[in-house]
């Protein structure tokens, strides 16, 4: 995410969160239960940054007892698990794996994959 000519790069499974309080309707038409909302157990965002994902360990050298040889030209490319989340998805998320940030004046919330219990995106996707 880009801002004021400064970069923030989030890494990882980890995805940027712009926060959306607490209500019982979320602004996408989710209705949570008040014991929810209340208990602060769950949150509701807009994701607007997310990293690359889980990276895959290099299998394809054939010297997993000696990592520090690398076949081929010396150069690996770093693959990745792809993420399931995406910029513009508003998420469902458990509240307690969520760690707030503020970055230029902006308040956000960097939040692992994993906690993620729904996504809701906008639009016809033929890979969902």
């Amino acid at each position: 995410m880009r801002k004021n000519n400064k970069n923030l790069i989030v890494v990882g499974d980890r995805v940027l969160v712009r926060v959306e309080d607490g209500e019982d309707r979320t602004k996408v038409g989710l209705y949570l239960p008040a014991t929810a909302v209340e208990s602060q157990a769950v949150q509701g965002g807009t994701i607007v940054a997310t990293g690359p994902g889980l990276p895959l360990p290099d299998v394809g050298s054939g010297s997993e007892d000696e990592p520090w040889r690398m076949g081929g030209h010396g150069t690996r490319e770093t693959r990745y698990v792809p993420m399931q989340a995406r910029v513009g998805d508003w998420a469902l998320f458990y509240r307690k794996a969520a760690m707030e940030i503020s970055f230029e004046g902006e308040r956000y919330l960097v939040i692992p994959q994993a906690a993620i219990l729904a996504l809701v995106r906008e639009g016809r996707h033929d890979d969902d």
